[in-house]
């Protein structure tokens, strides 16, 4: 055993390798030569490994000929191939900008281009509207649809006139057909639902080009166009979608549902959805005879195609009676979309006619239609006084401190649908009007507004409401002494763009007897509304 050990070992220590020029190398006392066969396989292998090389660099280079040149001039004018190792900064391997360009196609690919934005153009609303109340209630849709730039359609039980102004300011006119062939059995109701469902059906088969959303409306709803589109924007019209919102009246949701959008504050079927319900609508309005009104037809027919609401706060069915101010001052962080049942509420301003209100409304919405009825909230330290700005508006101050819990919260100056029912029959939190004299709000209703073009900032003019008021005994500053609030805030296009989040106001020094000066804006950093 020892001795075949030792043959082994002089074996391994006498091996003698060759280069392949064939010049030995000595690595041993032996001079015994490599078997040939390995010779021409470490050959082989060499010469492949060459000849790709070259080949990708060839293909390289003339992918990117315009930018690197295979040979490179020196100053001696001798041509040389060039030297990965060596390259400059400034100078990029054709290996490497021909990956960079496989990984910029490899992108293109997987991300394609998006579609652009929804525009006012590609909506088409559809107004329901009742030839009795059509000379009045037109006047709501002139507010806010502009002939030129919109389209859509208001759909009748009967022929109206329509004068020459009329198809200067509002939408074209259509008698929707007839519905006497489906069943009605709701006591309560009017079989005039059943027309109203089937509106958006019928404005799909005008077959207008371009259309990604049909928008529902009454004939006594104005919509603030621009924020309708903000919120469009957020969903792909592609797919299918029920957008609106609910009824401010717990009552009205249990009976009708929680899941249904309201028509009267409008609501948004995206275009593929308004396909597939034209396909099966009729058979499903004659399945539900014993149903009250359109809105509820129309949600028994998206969750037959299973199609949930989704709600969007800015379309307000406004199911209540009597003043609205303590909604529009405590709007929710959400932007302003609709109002409805205004032939019901008292004009949002003082003093006017309900068209004159809402017109006055328009101007603010003209300079910073994402900031209107939008709430904030700030204090006067000297004075101990709260504040409520809704911009656009109106500007409430109270004595005292109030939590921005509870000035979010609506004052209950408005009734619920059904007068009989307390506060509990709301479906979101409100709070009681104080009854405390000298916790009664001085209101102040936004009165003018502008531009002012050097500091790019909106100007609004606040007149105090000259009611009377309780006497106070607090050893206080009196609001009273105030004539009027001046706001300064500037156009925020997009506010909306970010999370939701209140505003912050700050209180600023007045020049002027009897006036406040408020600056209202994005909340600077670590900025709350804090005493």
């Amino acid at each position: 055993m020892k001795d075949a050990k030792k043959d082994s070992e002089m074996v391994w220590d006498q091996i003698q390798m060759r280069s392949p020029s064939g010049n030995p190398l000595v690595l041993g006392h032996s001079t015994r030569p490599i078997p040939k066969l390995m010779v021409w396989l470490i050959l082989l292998i060499s010469v492949t490994y060459v000849v790709y090389t070259l080949k990708l660099l060839t293909a390289s280079v003339h992918h990117t000929s315009d930018d690197f040149p295979f040979t490179l001039s020196t100053r001696t004018g001798i041509t040389s191939p060039p030297s990965i190792l060596n390259q400059t900064a400034e100078t990029t391997s054709p290996l490497l900008r021909h990956r960079d360009v496989r990984e910029k196609l490899a992108v293109a690919v997987q991300m394609p281009n998006k579609p652009k934005p929804t525009e006012i153009q590609d909506i088409v609303f559809g107004v329901a509207a009742s030839s009795k109340l059509w000379q009045q209630r037109k006047e709501y849709i002139k507010i806010w649809y502009k002939p030129n730039k919109m389209r859509g359609v208001v759909w009748l039980d009967d022929r109206v006139k329509y004068s020459p102004e009329d198809k200067q300011t509002l939408p074209p006119v259509r008698v929707s057909s007839d519905t006497s062939n489906f069943a009605y059995t709701n006591r309560q109701g009017h079989r005039s639902a059943i027309r109203i469902s089937r509106i958006v059906t019928e404005t799909l088969r005008l077959k207008m080009d371009n259309v990604r959303w049909f928008v529902m409306g009454d004939d006594d709803t104005v919509f603030i166009t621009d924020n309708l589109i903000r919120i469009l924007r957020k969903y792909d019209h592609t797919q299918y979608y029920y957008i609106g919102s609910l009824s401010e009246s717990h009552i009205q949701n249990i009976f009708f549902s929680y899941g249904m959008a309201y028509g009267g504050g409008g609501f948004a079927i995206s275009y593929p959805l308004a396909k597939a319900l034209a396909k099966m609508q009729d058979r499903c309005i004659q399945r539900y005879p014993g149903l009250y009104g359109s809105d509820d037809r129309m949600q028994a027919c998206m969750a037959e195609l299973g199609v949930p609401l989704t709600k969007e706060l800015g379309f307000h069915q406004y199911d209540v009676y009597g003043n609205l101010f303590g909604l529009l001052a405590a709007h929710p962080i959400t932007p302003l979309v609709s109002l409805h049942h205004l032939d019901v509420v008292e004009p949002i301003f003082p003093n006017v006619t309900r068209v004159e209100a809402l017109q006055r409304l328009m101007l603010p919405v003209k300079l910073d239609s994402a900031g209107i009825m939008q709430q904030s909230i700030c204090y006067d330290k000297s004075k101990s006084w709260t504040i409520s700005v809704s911009w656009g508006f109106a500007v409430q101050i109270f004595r005292g401190i109030f939590s921005p819990r509870e000035i979010e919260m609506p004052s209950r100056t408005f009734l619920n649908w059904y007068r009989r029912a307390d506060y509990t029959a709301y479906a979101f939190n409100t709070r009681p009007v104080s009854r405390n004299p000298c916790q009664k709000p001085f209101v102040f209703y936004m009165s003018k507004v502008g531009m002012d073009s050097e500091l790019n900032q909106t100007v609004s003019e606040y007149e105090r409401h000259r009611v009377p008021h309780p006497p106070c005994r607090w050893k206080m500053a009196n609001p009273g002494a105030l004539e009027m609030v001046i706001v300064n805030k500037k156009p925020d296009p997009h506010l909306w763009d970010r999370s939701p989040r209140r505003n912050c106001c700050r209180v600023m020094e007045s020049k002027e007897p009897g006036t406040m000066v408020v600056n209202v804006g994005v909340c600077k950093n670590g900025e709350v509304s804090e005493v």
